[in-house]
């Protein structure tokens, strides 16, 4: 029987994972940046101009959305630790899309190295 780490050991083999430094590159050359964690982890802090779409619902979310079908699509997804973005770019290749690749070390890895994190804010009420 297989762990979760192993499948994601196993889809990192089918993937192309870019590294923190090649990560602003590829974002800045994607057409689309997505975060496949869930929507409170979102809400707590996300890559700027990324779109939500949870690992549990991605695949619907994209064929849902004819601007995002096109399976020429420049796509960079990425999660907390990679992990969920591993799996999420394996199943986005074999549903045809042709340049997908996910963030290494996901956003933790992101912070960490000083990089900017969007914090949505509260509206006051004073």
């Amino acid at each position: 029987m297989k762990t979760p780490h192993d499948l994601v050991t196993e889809a990192r083999q089918h993937i192309t994972e870019v590294s923190l430094q090649e990560a602003e590159a590829a974002i800045r050359e994607a057409d689309a940046l997505i975060d496949v964690r869930e929507a409170d982890e979102f809400a707590g802090g996300h890559l700027p101009g990324a779109i939500l779409m949870p690992r549990g619902v991605l695949e619907f979310r994209l064929a849902g959305h004819p601007e995002l079908s096109r399976r020429d699509l420049n796509i960079v997804l990425y999660c907390k630790t990679s992990g969920r973005a591993a799996l999420a770019a394996r199943s986005l290749k074999e549903m045809g899309y042709l340049s997908v690749c996910s963030i290494a070390g996901g956003i933790d890895a992101w912070a960490a190295a000083g990089k900017p994190v969007v914090k949505p804010e509260m509206p006051s009420f004073d």
